[in-house]
């Protein structure tokens, strides 16, 4: 609980517990000057800050007229916030005071002192939430409060990484517990393989939008089911299939408990593809007939696809799924066999039930998440349309964005500011402004981006501390974890989950040429990694593995560097301090990406294989692309060739634009390039844009009944 606080300043309780304040620059320097070094240790966490800080310390920030300024210029904007009034969506669509959109995930990334997140699609669904809380979109989260996390990482001597638990404890603001009517801790109740399993429920309030994430830690559960909700994308099948189960079922009826009755429903990938089911149910319960039910749930229904792996979809035995939903239906007359077919892809086993096709099969508007993942998207799936063509398959896209707030440096901001008045963060659909940003002032750009650099060479030597301190980490370690680094050298980054396809390793396939370049006394080059393994991905984890003994070689003289247990508080520091950023996907494997976006927010380039995002981001001003043969796949002599061009563009393009400086020192032509790929980042690729067409082409379509241009009703 947060401690009793001066009455002046008692709203600062209330500003912690709801997590827009992590993306309001002001709302971050009001915790930052209650006490800088305290905030910096407890690593932006306001909640353990008030829990922490002395009441005679809190008295003086009190009566400090400099603080209480600030402090009442906060608490007007928090003010604002409870209103939806003056949003973009409440003056674009007044006639709209409607029920709210209900979007499902298995994940959410908010903010790292909520650890219910792994990667990327959490990180997009937080942004989707904080981009819809800006601008008014009347929506809530349903998701899964995971107690044990997602896992904490620690690399072995030998480079393989090892997860120990990240427990995370609930009991305390910012999240909120829900009970029932007469007091009862759970909010629903689930039949789940023959038992029942009582759902309880926590609100996280994301600025204008609630989240409510579910949790079956409960004594009126029996003990196997308790940790269903514990571990994110761990355990096995049948521990997978009761968590999204619940995830979907259990979402929906929380909502009903609670009174909310959505109009328009999105389900983020296949893990809540259950929701559709038991939205299906209710109608039948209620005596509609079943084409008439899929009707109305499509009719509201909106399924984003995230993979474009045909074996990272979601399937369980049908015979599994059957077994699971059998009480829960009891109440419907329908089929076993009319509910499972939802599931049925073509040329795979018939006991099998697909979350994608089902989510695709009960959804009006389906889409994936960049232009060139749409296309993928409608191959994989052209079986469902057997006498359509593969480019006539009813799938589009929504390209994803990341929110700027939240991944944009203060720096960068305040030097945005100067430019283009500190008005400029609420016209992010405004094209022209950011043509302004081709206007920077050289110098300016570049002392912002210095400090950047420093402020991610910090955070390196500080994790290395904390861990050399812990015994978590051995001497013979501290090189390889990024002391060593060059302040003044072209800084490389690369981090995101380590996957095969994602190939963090290829910038190694001819160690003499990467040494050339690395060790070039003159035009020094370093770079560092970042990123886990999923703790089940063997492969994953031998790239990492591979990763980092790179980092324990002498040859490269400490210019290779891996973070360790990379989480939102260290991307955020990446993606603002390194030079250039770099992407490797096998094409076509990486649906979007946000990572680049994030690092182009910040002013740092991309050197990327032309994939996800980047094949509708890259404009030949704002980064670089690596050619790749076609059809690479897993044939080496390709592989081969995709390496030498990215050490030929390195050594051609990319170390010398960085290198070559003007009179004053300045790397003029490098910084044209940071100019575009800033400009490119935040004309097409914020969450602004993003939720902003999800609400233009699929909400509102929903919420006022028609029919979706996507999919014809029927197909």
């Amino acid at each position: 609980m947060v401690p009793s606080l001066p009455e002046r300043i008692a709203g600062l309780a209330d500003l912690a517990r709801n997590l827009s304040w992590s993306w309001n620059r002001d709302a971050r320097a009001l915790f930052r000057a209650l006490d800088e070094l305290l905030w910096m240790r407890v690593r932006y966490d306001p909640v353990a800050m008030l829990q922490t800080l002395a009441p005679s310390r809190l008295a003086r920030r009190a009566a400090d007229p400099h603080f209480l300024a600030l402090y009442d210029r906060v608490m007007e904007w928090s003010a604002a916030e409870q209103s939806r009034d003056h949003t973009w969506f409440a003056t674009a669509h007044p006639e709209l005071r409607t029920n709210p959109v209900a979007y499902f995930c298995a994940e959410f990334g908010l903010h790292h002192s909520v650890p219910i997140y792994s990667g990327g699609l959490g990180v997009l669904a937080g942004d989707h939430c904080k981009a819809a809380s800006d601008l008014g979109v009347p929506l809530v989260g349903v998701g899964i409060l995971y107690r044990g996390g997602y896992f904490d990482q620690r690399i072995r001597l030998d480079g393989w990484q090892e997860e120990t638990l990240d427990h995370f404890e609930p009991d305390r603001p910012p999240l909120e517990p829900l009970t029932g009517p007469g007091g009862e801790r759970f909010l629903a109740v689930v039949p789940t393989f023959g038992r029942d399993v009582h759902v309880r429920v926590w609100r996280l309030r994301v600025g204008r939008v609630p989240l409510y994430l579910l949790d079956t830690e409960l004594a009126e559960n029996h003990p196997d089911d308790r940790p269903l909700l514990s571990r994110l994308y761990l355990g096995d099948l049948d521990q997978r299939l009761r968590q999204e189960w619940l995830l979907g079922v259990g979402g929906v009826r929380v909502l009903r408990a609670l009174g909310i009755h959505p109009s328009a429903w999105h389900a983020n990938e296949g893990h809540a593809a259950f929701m559709l089911l038991e939205r299906l149910r209710e109608f039948a319960r209620d005596g509609v007939a079943l084409p008439d039910a899929v009707r109305r749930v499509r009719a509201a229904s909106t399924f984003t696809t995230h993979t474009p792996v045909p074996a990272g979809h979601d399937v369980f035995p049908s015979s599994m799924v059957s077994e699971c939903m059998v009480r829960a239906w009891q109440d419907a007359e329908l089929a076993a066999a009319d509910v499972l077919r939802f599931g049925w892809y073509p040329s795979t086993n018939p006991d099998a039930f697909h979350m994608t096709a089902a989510g695709i099969r009960l959804s009006g508007s389906v889409n994936g998440v960049s232009r060139s993942h749409g296309a993928v998207t409608r191959r994989i799936w052209a079986p469902l349309w057997p006498a359509s063509e593969p480019d006539d398959v009813p799938i589009s896209y929504v390209t994803n964005g990341v929110h700027v707030a939240t991944w944009m440096a203060n720096p960068m901001i305040h030097l945005l500011d100067a430019l283009l008045g500190d008005n400029w963060g609420g016209r992010h659909g405004d094209a022209a402004l950011w043509e302004r940003v081709l206007q920077l002032d050289d110098a300016r750009l570049w002392a912002t981006h210095k400090q950047l650099k420093l402020t991610l060479f910090s955070l390196i030597r500080e994790e290395a501390r904390r861990a050399f301190a812990s015994h978590s980490r051995d001497a013979s370690q501290l090189a390889g974890s990024g002391i060593l680094l060059d302040p003044d050298a072209l800084t490389i980054g690369f981090a995101r989950r380590f996957a095969t396809y994602k190939r963090a390793s290829l910038i190694f396939h001819d160690v003499e040429r990467l040494l050339r370049l690395i060790t070039d006394a003159g035009r020094p080059v370093q770079v560092v990694f970042a990123g886990k393994a999923h703790p089940a991905d063997a492969p994953g984890k031998q790239v990492l593995q591979d990763v980092y003994r790179t980092t324990r070689d002498p040859r490269f003289e400490g210019r290779i560097a891996f973070v360790e247990d990379y989480d939102m508080h260290i991307a955020h520091v990446l993606v603002q301090g390194v030079d250039l950023w770099l992407n490797l996907p096998r094409v076509p494997m990486e649906a979007s990406g946000t990572s680049g976006m994030k690092a182009a927010l910040n002013g740092v380039p991309q050197l990327s294989t032309l994939d996800g995002w980047w094949t509708e981001g890259f404009n030949g001003h704002n980064g670089w692309t690596i050619e790749t043969p076609a059809a690479e796949g897993d044939d080496l002599d390709a592989q081969a060739t995709t390496a030498a061009r990215l050490y030929e563009l390195l050594e051609r393009e990319v170390v010398p634009a960085y290198y070559e400086r003007d009179a004053d020192g300045r790397p003029a032509r490098w910084l044209t390039v940071m100019k575009h790929a800033l400009r490119v980042a935040g004309q097409h690729f914020t969450a602004h844009r993003m939720v902003t067409e999800y609400v233009t082409r699929y909400y509102i379509p929903a919420m006022k009944g028609d029919p979706s241009p996507d999919i014809p009703p029927g197909a």
